[in-house]
Parts: C-alpha cells; structure tokens; sequence
C-alpha cells in the first residue's frame, strides 16, 4: 500500500493534485495518505510525483487489498480474466465470444471513475438490487465482479472485499431483452442508495434491418439514446443462432 516515509517528506504538496480521489492532504507540514480513501491507484508513484521519492509502497495484505490494487491501477492484469485493471471485454469481442446471444441484452454498470472512487459496499449494493431484478452477473472467467461474488444468486459479496474502496468497479451480467426494463427500474431505485457515480452501458443485438428494441425499452422508461458505441460488425468466426 502506498505510504509517506515521514523521514524524507518536506510537505511540499506536489503530490496532491496528482491524487484521482483527493486521498492525499499536507497537515503540519506533512504529507498524509488516508487510507480509508487510497484506491492504492499508485498514480503517484508510477508518476514519481514526489520530488524526494517519500511515497513508498509498503507491501499489500490479504486478497481484498491485491484485488483493490489490481483493479484501481491499469497498469496491473488481473490473471483470472487478462483484462488490464477493472476492465472486462464486454461486448468487444462478442462476434467471436457469443457472451450475448439473441433474445439476450448485456448490462455493463460502471460504477466511479477517477476523482470520485466507489466503496464495494456501495457495489454490493447495485449487485443485488439488478440481480434480484433479474441481472444473470457473469462469472470469474469473464468479469472481476465474478471473482468476489460469494452467492451470484443474491448478488452479494465476500466479507473480505466489503471494506474496500476502488477507483471503478463494474457489474456486469445479462438478462432477457423482455427483463430489461425491470433490471433499469432496479437500478434506478439503488442509485438514491449510494454515494458515487455511474455510467450504463448496454449490450444489445441487432436484425438485419438494424434495429433493436433496446431502443424503445429506453425511450418507454424516459431514458435517452446513447450517443456512442462500440459496434460489432460481425468479422468473428460463425455463431450459431
């Protein structure tokens, strides 16, 4: 974890722009790291934004502070999916994949970003809510959020993990095309229940013609069109169905 080696900090503050959720502060001329905030991101390290090298990594303890680390720095590869930091290969690849079949809309719930940070209390929260509104999570092989699920039939998590807090967190799943509604009225309950941000993103097939009714479900519940994507054009070998 990252730490101030009191010995070499001046309390010069060069440090504390540099921090994405405002963990670092100079009180008595020093530099302190809260550690209840620290994504352990290690932006000010990899940066080397301290002139006299005083944060220092002190080694991490325990899984629930390696998960927060790998998933917070982008520079780490969380071994189970090979995806750098909180990422997933959502629908990416689902042209070769087929994670999203037909009659199928993928959910990806992007919880924080850099400069706001979420808690996994705050994950678990919007984990059950959707998964109770019938969000399928993905597993371990897919998504981080699989690894430290401890019942994916409730959407609740490991004990371990629960203190943590992380730059992003994403949870990830899919349901029926006719369930989607009932999983975005969930989440729009959850959201009055949390302290951070998120983005949604949406995984949805197409016909022939282009169209999908993803489009009218979100027009139906007031919700606006995306105004970007990321678009598969069917270049991955054949999928049957």
């Amino acid at each position: 974890m990252a730490v101030v080696n009191v010995e070499k900090c001046t309390g010069c503050g060069n440090c504390v722009p540099y921090c994405t959720v405002r963990a670092i502060r100079v009180e008595d001329k020093m530099a302190r790291i809260d550690p209840g905030c620290c994504t352990e991101c290690y932006v000010c390290m990899r940066e080397k934004v301290c002139p006299v090298g005083a944060i220092e990594a002190q080694p991490l303890v325990g899984f629930g502070e390696i998960f927060k680390h790998t998933l917070s720095d982008p520079t780490e590869t969380l071994k189970e999916t090979g995806v750098p930091g909180r990422g997933t290969e959502e629908a990416k690849t689902n042209d070769v994949t087929g994670r999203f079949r037909p009659g199928e809309v993928g959910v990806c719930i992007d919880l924080g970003r850099p400069g706001v940070g979420t808690s996994m209390r705050d994950v678990e929260k919007v984990a059950m809510a959707v998964t109770a509104a019938g969000l399928e999570i993905e597993g371990p092989e897919n998504s981080p959020i699989g690894l430290v699920l401890k019942d994916r039939a409730t959407g609740r998590l490991q004990e371990e993990v629960l203190d943590q807090y992380l730059l992003s967190m994403i949870v990830e799943g899919k349901c029926p095309v006719s369930g989607l509604p009932k999983v975005l009225e969930a989440l729009r309950e959850v959201e009055k229940q949390i302290d951070t941000v998120f983005s949604l993103g949406l995984v949805a097939r197409t016909d022939a013609n282009g169209h999908t009714p993803v489009l009218e479900i979100l027009e139906e519940l007031g919700l606006p069109r995306p105004i970007r994507g990321k678009v598969n054009v069917g270049l991955g070998r054949p999928l049957a169905g």
